[in-house]
């Protein structure tokens, strides 16, 4: 079942390593959407895809790659679109 979501992440993950850290997980799971760094510190991420992908997605934001430290993440259900034909990592 295809599903959309708004990830916000906080924590120590400001910098190129955790973009792509997202950017190589969700290719693995065949994810569709961007990630980019906030203004504010955050991360956010839009991931389209199948529903049961988005769950492991959301698991390892979770976990993060070593050395980030993830205090919080949200997540904001979406309609899906079907408008991303690839995962990618964006500018502010």
């Amino acid at each position: 079942m295809k599903a959309a979501g708004r990830f916000l992440i906080k924590g120590t993950v400001q910098g190129l390593f955790f973009r792509n850290f997202c950017k190589e997980k969700a290719e693995e799971l065949k994810i569709r959407g961007f990630v980019r760094s906030l203004e504010t510190g955050e991360i956010e991420i839009y991931a389209e895809g199948e529903k049961e992908n988005l769950a492991k997605l959301e698991f390892l934001l979770k976990k993060g790659p070593p050395h980030a430290q993830i205090r919080e993440v949200k997540i904001e259900e979406k309609k899906w679109t079907g408008n991303f034909e690839e995962f990618k990592i964006l500018k502010f």
